[in-house]
């Protein structure tokens, strides 16, 4: 099992927090169960990463992005995986500046291969400094692009988590999200039913 995580925030705070934890709990679950666990993290804090410019420089050429930045790594993971875990705070009720960019700039990839996260399986968690500052809107772009690129999203389920895992920072950073009990009963959820899937393959 092999298990991607990507911190969307430009700070090592809160959200860097959740998808290192989220991991670090995967890969306990797989010990415990006899499963052999691999995980990477990627987080964009301090990372070169230029804004897709639409050139179609990759739809032409088929040889990735004309920025060569620190993207490659993201392409590299992705096609690595079994399993994606993309974390972002919220920013104006939405992902992060810098996910939306990680995001449009995957275009590269898939103009060289269509389906490099096909059928994999993806989840979403979202950090807000509001108890509603946008954490499900965020979660559906997370979504969004698993549906559009072939993947498929993991949601905790209903009655409780119904599209991923969300939390309540107070804006307090990282103390804010180990603080929300709330919070990580609905991770542990979706990460339950992410491991149950994976655990499938």
């Amino acid at each position: 099992m092999k298990i991607l995580g990507i911190s969307g925030s430009p700070r090592l705070e809160g959200t860097d927090f959740a998808v290192q934890h989220a991991l670090t709990y995967l890969s306990d679950k797989c010990k415990t169960n006899g499963i052999e666990c691999e995980t990477k993290y990627i987080t964009v804090a301090r990372k070169e990463l230029n804004f897709c410019i639409h050139c179609d420089h990759c739809i032409r050429k088929k040889q990735g992005c004309v920025h060569k930045d620190s993207m490659q790594e993201v392409y590299e993971a992705l096609q690595w995986a079994d399993g994606i875990i993309m974390g972002t705070p919220c920013y104006n009720g939405n992902v992060s500046g810098q996910l939306k960019t990680v995001m449009d700039r995957c275009r590269a990839l898939f103009a060289m291969e269509l389906h490099a996260i096909r059928d994999k399986y993806g989840m979403g968690i979202s950090v807000g400094g509001d108890r509603n500052g946008g954490q499900e809107v965020a979660l559906k772009t997370i979504h969004d692009f698993y549906i559009l690129n072939g993947a498929l999203p993991v949601s905790g389920g209903s009655f409780g988590s119904n599209l991923g895992a969300t939390f309540w920072s107070r804006d307090l950073g990282r103390e804010g999200v180990e603080n929300d009990t709330e919070g990580a009963r609905v991770l542990k959820r979706t990460l339950n039913k992410f491991y149950n899937e994976l655990s499938k393959k």
